[in-house]
């Protein structure tokens, strides 16, 4: 591996074996979990609902849109450490479109990052604003992904 290359590695594994297979669309079920070495805790995953799926896990379309809210506050509180913006609390409220393309396939069109950002003092609103477009550009993941990632953020003062 060459400086400046990370790599990573995860482990799928189905669990929705229901004795006979995939001898049929509605004969097994989506259910799987997903682990990482030195991890505390798996990830019970399975499809969306719509795809014959368990609602309570988390499904693929869902962690990539937490993968991109993820990135995005992790840059921003990085980029706002560089030029003082003291940040204090934050939220988002992510959402994202997935389009089926008729053919059993389909793919993202879009997401909407809607971070909210707490800062400490008033006179960072507007840099604390400014600096969402930094660190979009410094997300390995929306920089991954082969569809828009919107921002509507909102900043406020704490207090």
């Amino acid at each position: 591996m060459r400086l400046g290359e990370h790599a990573y590695a995860i482990e799928v594994e189905w669990t929705g074996a229901r004795g006979t297979g995939t001898t049929g669309y509605r004969a097994y079920g989506r259910d799987h979990v997903v682990r990482a070495a030195g991890k505390a805790h798996e990830l019970e995953g399975s499809s969306d609902r719509t795809f014959h799926g368990d609602a309570e896990r988390w499904n693929p379309e869902e962690l990539l849109l937490a993968a991109l809210s993820q990135c995005h506050m992790l840059s921003y509180l990085h980029v706002a450490t560089l030029h003082g913006v003291v940040v204090t609390g934050y939220t988002d409220a992510a959402t994202g479109v997935l389009v089926e393309d008729g053919r059993g396939g389909g793919a993202f069109r879009e997401a909407t990052l809607r971070p909210r950002v707490t800062v400490a003092d008033a006179a960072m609103l507007a840099l604390a604003d400014e600096i969402h477009a930094e660190a979009a550009a410094k997300c390995f993941i929306a920089a991954s992904v082969a569809f828009p990632v919107h921002h509507e953020a909102i900043a406020v003062v704490a207090g």
